[in-house]
């Protein structure tokens, strides 16, 4: 009897554990299908981030992109069939946004207004020679440098003070010929015969015409006339004053008919070669002011016209030429100095938004405006030249009108995204300017898999 109590009271025990064991995981198992049901009427919650919305999961976690913790978001039967925020959710293209979802995403608003533009262009250049103002020192006759008065390059010249001397055996004698002509012409010009007295003058002119030629000055012949006997040496002077960029002669060389002597560049005036790239083509032009800064002269700048637009492109660096002439005082500006230059355009009025408010496409141009207080559409503009931050609004979009200024991209993704599940097979592509995506062929998942997105 003893024993069969022993038994007995354990079994009952465990019988009753049993029971109230089993009343509890059937209360558990039917608070979780009340609860179902309750999440079910509400809406399915699902989670996703906010700088990424086409990242949709069931569950919280991080975004498997940016790592930034997923936020609720919630998929409400009764929102879709009300339509949404003020009944426009479902419109092609559109895209409502609550207060939170506005905060979340950071979504900016500004009205397009009307302004005075001015179009900034920066453009670096090198410093070159102007080349109307170089000469070379040639020379006129043959015969030997007896001497030299420029011994070096970057020596100054200047064009009434002689380079060189050149001794010349033809020159010499063409002298004494003009020396005789002249003798002859005073000895014949009493003569009553006019053929004898136009002789004279006549011989006179050639010769004197032949020492023109030689590069000899009207002072010179004047100082021959005056001293009556032979120069022996030849002064040669420079075209113009300036400094001696190359020297080509050493003292007691030959030369002959034509050969260089000097190069010479007049640096009181130079040229600056700048770049202009092929979208700031259209606005520059000749005749427009141009200030000039060089890391070689600190305080102030130099400022000069563009004298030339080059009608030739520079197919590696697809920029074109533009020609500034500028005066050089103290010669500050050093042939190839870099410098580094600023064009200020006048564009007039016009309509202009944020730089940020324009999302670029490749193919259009797109900004969205909030039709209504929390509604978007997209809007493809025609956009002018950029100044600074600022854009101008050729066509597309009237003042006054908000568009988004911040937040632009996460509106155009989730527009994106509820284009693609709701026209899912039906041969759509959202709000325009998305067509529909051609079919792609399967690859291999990678760790950022695809089905942690809803496209």
């Amino acid at each position: 009897m003893i024993r069969n109590k022993k038994i007995l009271y354990p079994l009952i025990l465990l019988v009753l554990l049993a029971s109230v064991g089993g009343g509890w995981l059937l209360w558990r198992e039917r608070e979780h299908d009340h609860a179902g049901e309750r999440k079910a009427a509400q809406g399915k919650l699902l989670y996703t981030c906010p700088m990424h919305p086409f990242i949709i999961k069931d569950r919280p976690g991080a975004c498997p992109i940016c790592g930034m913790e997923l936020v609720r978001k919630l998929e409400s039967a009764a929102a879709a069939q009300s339509g949404g925020h003020n009944g426009q959710a479902d419109m092609p293209g559109h895209v409502s946004l609550s207060e939170s979802q506005r905060v979340m995403a950071n979504v900016a608003t500004v009205e397009a207004w009307q302004q005075s533009l001015n179009k900034e262009i920066t453009a670096s250049g090198i410093v070159q020679f102007d080349q109307s103002r170089q000469a070379k020192v040639t020379s006129w006759i043959a015969g030997r440098i007896d001497r030299l008065n420029v011994n070096s390059v970057a020596a100054s010249v200047s064009r009434n003070r002689p380079v060189a001397e050149l001794y010349s055996p033809e020159l010499v004698a063409t002298q004494l010929e003009y020396l005789l002509a002249l003798k002859s012409r005073d000895q014949l010009k009493d003569s009553p015969i006019p053929s004898i007295s136009q002789n004279g003058e006549g011989l006179v002119a050639s010769a004197r015409q032949r020492l023109l030629l030689f590069g000899v000055r009207e002072s010179q012949i004047a100082a021959l006339e005056k001293a009556g006997k032979p120069n022996i040496r030849l002064p040669i002077y420079t075209p113009l004053s300036g400094v001696v960029i190359e020297k080509m002669v050493q003292q007691g060389q030959y030369v002959n008919v034509g050969d260089v002597l000097f190069t010479i560049a007049d640096l009181s005036t130079v040229w600056i070669e700048l770049d202009i790239y092929e979208p700031d083509l259209a606005i520059v032009r000749v005749g427009q002011r141009v200030e000039i800064h060089s890391p070689s002269f600190s305080g102030g700048t130099l400022s000069g016209r563009i004298a030339l637009v080059n009608p030739f492109l520079d197919p590696r660096s697809r920029t074109v030429k533009a020609r500034v002439e500028m005066a050089n005082p103290g010669m500050r500006l050093k042939p190839d100095m870099f410098v580094s230059a600023l064009i200020r355009v006048p564009l007039g009025t016009a309509l202009v938004v944020p730089v940020s408010a324009v999302i670029d496409s490749g193919k259009r141009r797109l900004v969205w405006v909030e039709s209504s207080p929390g509604m978007f559409e997209p809007r493809q503009v025609q956009v002018g030249q950029q100044a600074g931050d600022r854009v101008q609004i050729l066509s597309g979009l009237r003042e006054g009108e908000k568009v988004a200024v911040s937040g632009g991209y996460l509106i155009d993704s989730e527009a994106q995204l509820k284009s693609g599940t709701r026209d899912q097979g039906a041969g759509t592509g959202g709000h325009q300017g998305h067509g529909t995506p051609a079919p792609r062929a399967p690859v291999k998942k990678d760790p950022l898999s695809m089905d942690d997105m809803k496209m």
